[in-house]
């Protein structure tokens, strides 16, 4: 598949100092008239638990709050007020602080409680008319929103119709894409993801949007190409990110003291993440005989799940350990419900390999941290994320569907040195000069200043 464009990769962020960072930003926006320049965003994001400090892999609740947060952070360290819209549900405050310049506010609709994000969308227009009301209430002004996956544009477009605001889309995920990605019976997949619907909605937002911002050329791709039509010049490419100042590389010294406080032996290959099928977790299970072959003392430390639980999830962990039985690797295999977040880059750090091995991955965000702790990785290329880093030199990629090759990814950095070495020193350097939020946060602002106002 060939992907036209720009090359997604981010500028490598600017320095500490605020004078450099607000004169880059400046000079992205000088096209703008002064009087129009941004000062309040508001970032929309419906679904899941939006909080400051949010229980990621609750339901709902993983990779794009962490992109909201971090990205409305750092446009806040730019100079910029940022909202967060988002739903209210299960007796949340009103309102939480993020930081001095970032907050969410919450609105209800559709009762007191959870609603996936499949069927959230029948309850938007509730949703509106609370924010509505609200905005206009505090006589609030907003230069630009951003909204978040397809519940969210919903929301999104509406706010922007009613204000005369404009609007920039960031799907995160895409329903055809996913739909063709699914296994299963299709009706049965329809009753649970609500494609047709999802699908139709998508399009009308991704017409109606100011811009439409993929997270990878493989989704840029997909917007222009596939079934959604969407102008090319209207697609901008902002990839996810991640904390510089909490994921960053460690001693092998180091390294192998944390594996011995935490109880571990062996090498490590590590995968986690919200307990979901498009995970691949059975993918990368069936991958292991292949590396077990070979490397004696390897084990995989498999940690899908969330703090709490519920009967599917539950029902997922039980499978996973009935095929490492089938495939008579049980001795071998570690199984966490969950990673509590303040032990995630200590896991990063620890493991020998991180795989990432998805059905389909529109983001690719603890790849990414995983590279910038120095942990050799192995993404799966059913994804964009593959496409942005060197083969050899910065991390490795295979198709999971494929167990042989996927395993052989895997085995090749525990047996080769030089190429763990290799992957551990120019990992973190691509992760640094292309990922980092302030990078992405100067690169919203460029997206935004080419969008009309």
């Amino acid at each position: 598949m060939s992907i036209n464009g720009q090359n997604p990769a981010c500028k490598q962020a600017a320095k500490n100092s605020k004078k450099p960072i607000l004169e880059m930003v400046e000079n992205s926006t000088a096209s703008i008239p002064r009087k129009s320049r941004i000062q309040r965003i508001m970032m929309i994001s419906t679904h899941g638990y939006v909080s400051a400090q949010p229980d990621l892999g609750s339901p709902d609740t993983g990779g794009q709050v962490v992109y909201v947060l971090e990205l409305s952070k750092s446009l806040a360290r730019l100079g910029y007020n940022v909202d967060i819209y988002t739903r209210q549900f299960e007796g949340q405050p009103r309102e939480d602080k993020v930081s001095d310049r970032v907050r969410i506010l919450r609105f209800p609709c559709g009762g007191s409680d959870f609603i996936p994000k499949e069927i959230l969308c029948e309850q938007i227009p509730e949703w509106v008319t609370n924010a509505k009301r609200f905005i206009e209430g505090k006589k609030l002004r907003y230069n630009f929103i951003n909204s978040h996956y397809w519940d969210a544009g919903l929301a999104g477009q509406s706010l922007a119709n009613h204000f005369q605001i404009p609007h920039v889309h960031t799907p995160h995920s895409i329903g055809s894409w996913k739909r063709e990605n699914m296994d299963g019976d299709p009706e049965d997949l329809e009753q649970k993801y609500n494609f047709r619907k999802r699908i139709r909605e998508e399009k009308i937002i991704y017409d109606e949007c100011d811009a439409v911002v993929a997270t990878t050329p493989v989704q840029r791709y997909i917007l222009d190409k596939g079934e959604y039509d969407v102008p090319i010049e209207k697609i901008y490419i902002l990839p996810p990110g991640y904390d510089d100042m909490r994921f960053f590389p460690i001693s092998k010294a180091q390294k192998a003291a944390l594996k011995r406080d935490y109880g571990y032996e062996g090498r490590l290959i590590l995968a986690l993440g919200r307990m979901a099928h498009n995970k691949g977790y059975d993918l990368l299970m069936r991958a292991m005989p292949v590396v077990f072959k070979r490397v004696e003392d390897a084990k995989l430390l498999l940690a899908p799940g969330s703090p709490e639980p519920d009967d599917e999830e539950v029902r997922r962990v039980k499978e996973l350990k009935k095929l490492a039985q089938d495939l008579e690797i049980a001795d071998r295999v570690i199984i966490r419900n969950y990673i509590p977040d303040g032990d995630l880059e200590n896991h990063y750090r620890m493991a020998d390999v991180f795989a990432l091995s998805s059905r389909y991955e529109p983001f690719g965000m603890t790849a990414v941290e995983a590279m910038a702790c120095g942990t050799p990785t192995v993404i799966t290329t059913e994804g964009g994320l593959w496409e942005q880093v060197e083969w050899g030199r910065e991390a490795l990629y295979a198709n999971p569907f494929d167990p042989e090759v996927f395993g052989h990814a895997i085995a090749m950095i525990l047996q080769q040195p030089k190429v763990a070495d290799q992957l551990a020193k120019n990992g973190p350097q691509k992760a640094r000069s292309a990922f980092t939020w302030m990078g992405i946060a100067q690169q919203a602002l460029r997206i935004l200043s080419n969008v009309r106002v």
